[in-house]
């Protein structure tokens, strides 16, 4: 597969990475080395679910890099409408700064779970609640650093990869080698597509350096984030070796059947397709729905 552009493999920005454990979910500050300038990768908003209560722990780690070593929020990006977190992007833009962005295909994913929690006319489908959206192919900078976006779908329609410089940013394209894929069995997902998007990420150069969005520590091994185009391909579970698309899909959709739906899966389809803020009932009051045998 043939890329659309060329990374300049000799920038190198400098990625600081945050762990949350309660989902297993790896947040990034990405600064360019030639400024104080940096973009937030897929942050977290803490909850207690069974508590209905929301706090901000993991976002204020963030805040603390950000303010200690002095840096300038360009950019705080979404790779996709997460379904196992919280999306803590409006809090880090009112404390931070900076442009909170997501792919162009989340008007696909708030159509489909507009329906699903009943949301009225108000709730717009249009994607007005981000400050942009990226179209594949579209760049946009990080200080002297350029971005460049690909759409990356299969896990959801909305799914972008994030490359800068010699770093990518694959969201829940890929896990660590041992990890795998994520699912595609959500609304809107396709497995022949997921395939179809890993290929093109396992186009960038061998040495690029990929950081995922979750790992889980595949038997008790310490959590990781980081790893190449090199080592995906050669020993990914899932997609190494050459792996027909037809073997994965037959994979993935087996696979797929015996998976249980994540447990933060009906708060955060709510507050992410917002752009990270939480809806509110008529009164103002910050409300969630369970919609019952939707999903």
């Amino acid at each position: 597969m043939t890329l659309q552009f060329q990374p300049d493999m000799q920038v190198k920005p400098d990625v600081a990475a945050f762990f949350d454990p309660q989902t297993n979910t790896i947040s990034y500050v990405v600064k360019d080395p030639a400024s104080n300038s940096c973009a937030i990768v897929d942050s977290v908003l803490d909850i207690d679910y069974a508590a209905g209560r929301l706090s901000y722990e993991s976002a204020d780690k963030i805040i603390e890099h950000v303010k200690t070593n002095g840096l300038t929020v360009e950019w705080i990006i979404e790779t996709h409408v997460h379904a196992d977190h919280l999306s803590a992007a409006p809090y880090l833009q009112e404390k931070l700064g900076g442009k909170i962005g997501i792919g162009d295909q989340i008007t696909i994913v708030q159509d489909t779970f507009g329906k699903v929690f009943n949301e009225g006319t108000e709730f717009q489908r249009d994607g007005s609640q981000f400050d942009r959206l990226f179209a594949d192919g579209d760049t946009y900078q990080v200080g002297s650093m350029t971005a460049h976006v690909m759409a990356t779908p299969g896990h959801t329609p909305a799914c972008q990869t994030h490359v800068i410089g010699d770093a990518a940013f694959v969201g829940d394209t890929l896990f660590m080698p041992d990890g795998g894929s994520a699912r595609a069995d959500f609304p809107g997902g396709d497995a022949g597509v997921l395939y179809d998007s890993i290929q093109r990420v396992l186009a960038l150069p061998d040495s690029t350096r990929l950081f995922m969005c979750h790992d889980y520590g595949p038997n008790g091994r310490d959590i990781k984030w980081e790893t190449t185009v090199a080592d995906e391909k050669a020993h990914n579970i899932h997609v190494g070796g050459g792996k027909s698309r037809d073997a994965f899909v037959a994979m993935r959709t087996a696979r797929d059947e015996t998976l249980d739906m994540p447990k933060l899966i009906l708060p955060s389809l709510q507050v992410n397709m917002r752009a990270g803020d939480v809806p509110t009932d008529k009164d103002g009051n910050p409300m969630l729905k369970v919609p019952l045998n939707k999903l």
